[in-house]
């Protein structure tokens, strides 16, 4: 029994083998202190990468899979049993298909684009926290890290629509740097308030003191949580954000003019980082590895990876729900809805935190109460805002489809007839 536990403890954190690896680099082979700080990250990027190209491979298939049955259609279901190797056989495609460079494209901005929007997806991984001490590094200006490397892809997105030499990539990309720029700045405010209550820009710290408190900061910061979610899905170009490539009026958008390998680099770009917003949300807002006691007989990784894959689950299951919305009405939400609401947010939690401290009231007390008032100023704000913008007006609200119970039969109000002798 003592065996077993051992191994299950060792399960539990999976930073013991790499621990037990590098003591023998440096104590049985006498390894200099360089040679153990390289190959530990070495593995910890080649760890990263293996997880994040499986899981990329498994939730193509699920969210396609998950998308048909929302339309009411099957999904893959041709290519290995109920589509499993579907992903595969894409991939298959994409490494075969032939590299189409157009003639007067700006070849080194146009090659150059397609590794630079990857790195960003990568590298943001390097201060998330999978474990207790399961991390690459723990930056004290780690959700600072974050944001700056978040924003590169911006940058990216412009070289490849400009460099492309095509209307349709150029106006891509002109709408994806506006948006970028829109909602960055919410996002910033968004993690800015958690910052305030959390009293730091590092990770590990942010997941430790909602250990310590016993409280998510979900619950304290409700309306930031909301206000990140919608950034997060515009800047991994998720629907119905995905104004930049909208297939129905500007072909693919910036990626038009890319075949093969170099669409599937901005493919992947997107999983990974819808990934990594996904492990942002759950390290700032959901305790990160830890679950009111639970880490410690479920390993904590296992925990963070359950949360992550629920929060990406949510941006699938609002692609499969949400109409795309049109390029004005995605930046009049951001400059006229949800960026007043961020900046009273954030003022509105640097009052109560400093009226908890300052007040010197007990954890036990001011936490359910910030708790309730958060998520009631939330509702209010957001009703009453949408109210006084004229957004809840009658002639403002969407009309549901005049439908009937018969299949395929659509019926109109006919017009009324005038009276005999008129």
């Amino acid at each position: 029994m003592s065996a077993f536990l051992a191994a299950w403890y060792d399960l539990r954190d999976l930073g013991h083998y790499v621990s037990s690896l590098l003591d023998w680099l440096q104590d049985d082979l006498g390894a200099p202190d360089w040679v153990t700080y390289v190959v530990s990250g070495l593995l910890g990027i080649l760890g990263i990468f293996l997880w994040l190209g499986i899981s990329a491979l498994a939730f193509i298939w699920i969210e396609r899979r998950v998308v048909g049955r929302m339309q009411a259609r099957i999904g893959p279901n041709r290519v290995g049993p109920r589509g499993l190797l579907q992903p595969f056989a894409d991939l298959l495609k994409l490494l075969m298909k032939e590299q189409i460079t157009s003639r007067n494209t700006d070849r080194p901005l146009f090659w150059l684009a397609p590794i630079v929007i990857f790195v960003p997806a990568m590298v943001g991984f390097a201060t998330i926290p999978f474990g207790q001490g399961m991390f690459l590094t723990d930056l004290n200006v780690g959700v600072l890290f974050f944001i700056a490397i978040g924003s590169i892809n911006a940058v990216a997105v412009f070289m490849a629509g400009w460099s492309s030499n095509n209307k349709f990539a150029l106006l891509g990309a002109m709408r994806a740097v506006a948006m970028l720029i829109s909602y960055e700045l919410i996002q910033v405010l968004a993690l800015l308030a958690v910052v305030v209550f959390a009293g730091s820009m590092q990770m590990g710290a942010v997941v430790a003191w909602q250990m310590d408190h016993e409280a998510w900061l979900l619950f304290l910061q409700p309306l930031a949580l909301v206000s990140f979610i919608i950034a997060a899905a515009v800047e991994i170009n998720r629907s119905p954000m995905d104004i930049s490539e909208a297939e129905s009026e500007i072909v693919a958008g910036y990626h038009t003019e890319y075949s093969g390998i170099k669409f599937a680099w901005f493919y992947t770009a997107e999983y990974f980082a819808g990934f990594a917003v996904s492990a942002i949300v759950v390290t700032l807002f959901l305790g990160g590895w830890t679950a009111w006691g639970l880490e410690e007989w479920v390993p904590g990784w296992l925990l963070f990876l359950s949360k992550l894959y629920l929060v990406f689950f949510l941006f699938i299951w609002t692609r499969g729900t949400l109409p795309r919305l049109r390029i004005d009405q995605l930046m009049a939400f951001a400059w006229k809805f949800l960026l007043p609401l961020a900046l009273l947010n954030v003022v509105v939690a640097g009052g109560e935190v400093l009226a908890w401290r300052e007040g010197d009231i007990s954890d036990s007390v001011a936490l359910p109460v910030i708790a309730a008032a958060n998520v009631a100023l939330a509702a209010i704000l957001i009703v009453g805002w949408g109210t006084f913008m004229g957004h809840l007006r009658p002639e403002r609200r969407a009309k549901r489809a005049v439908l009937t119970q018969e299949l395929g039969a659509v019926y109109y109000s006919q017009p009324e007839r005038p009276a005999e002798g008129t």
